[in-house]
């Protein structure tokens, strides 16, 4: 809990912030004029380069690279001395609990993504254990509610609805599929780390990448040559994972 609230001060949005805010702190109560016009400058100039999103795009595609999308025709190599049934295990992202908006609103594009991923995996393996994963209970179980609903028979879902965490999906998954590789479905950016968190406990983890950010061939739009806040979720993005890596490694999870 500490590491969510502390982690998002190094945001790119909020680092901006304290960078402006110190050094109008400067301009307007100090005769340190030079230094907050500096100061101000930095967190301007900041703000162009990430809001372009060339240089945290660059990052975020050779990072999403790392592992290219699965091909299920590979399946059977990759799978081989698995049970009769195929675990495709689904972890989470984000979700609202508002109950007045429907079910794929109350999960997050990622969620949606990956949870979409899972059941199409699921439906191309002769036999599946889709298993959801992330808390609140809610999570899952909203995760449940759309597979059902897009024809997954109940007793192919699992569902784990005790972690808060990537590294304790990994925890509380481990007993459900032991040694047994497994197909692992999660957003691209956040691959490498979930893979490596998964391996560290012995497990066999086959990767299925999917909600890709940064995309090849996209058509040059000109509003693009602007800054845009879709750089700075980039970057966001960016931030997020290499922290997560960084403080898991202290841990000595990865």
């Amino acid at each position: 809990m500490f590491a969510k609230i502390v982690a998002p001060l190094f945001f790119p949005v909020p680092v901006i912030c304290e960078i402006l805010l110190v050094g109008l702190v400067l301009l307007w109560f100090t005769r340190r004029q030079k230094a907050g016009k500096i100061v101000v400058t930095v967190g301007t100039l900041t703000l162009l380069l990430l809001g372009l999103g060339q240089v945290p795009g660059v990052i975020l595609r050779m990072h999403e690279q790392r592992y290219h999308p699965l091909e299920v025709s590979t399946l059977p190599a990759k799978l081989a001395r698995s049970p009769s049934s195929t675990y495709i295990v689904v972890l989470g992202g984000s979700y609202s609990p508002d109950t007045r908006i429907d079910a794929n609103s109350r999960l997050s594009q990622d969620g949606v993504a990956r949870l979409v991923k899972g059941i199409q995996l699921c439906r191309q393996v002769a036999s599946c254990k889709l298993i959801l994963s992330g808390g609140p209970p809610a999570a899952p179980q909203t995760m449940q509610e759309i597979a059902l609903s897009l024809g997954i028979p109940q007793q192919e879902i699992v569902l784990e609805e005790k972690s808060r965490n990537t590294e304790q999906e990994a925890r509380f998954i481990k007993p459900m599929v032991g040694t047994t590789p497994f197909i692992l479905v999660t957003s691209a950016y956040h691959r490498p780390r979930a893979m490596d968190l998964f391996r560290k406990l012995g497990m066999r983890p086959v990767a299925a990448p999917t909600d890709y950010i940064v995309k090849y061939g996209e058509a040059i739009i000109p509003y693009r040559i602007y800054p845009s806040s879709f750089g700075l979720y980039e970057a966001e993005r960016v931030v997020y994972e290499y922290l997560g890596m960084a403080w898991e490694k202290i841990l000595g999870q990865i």
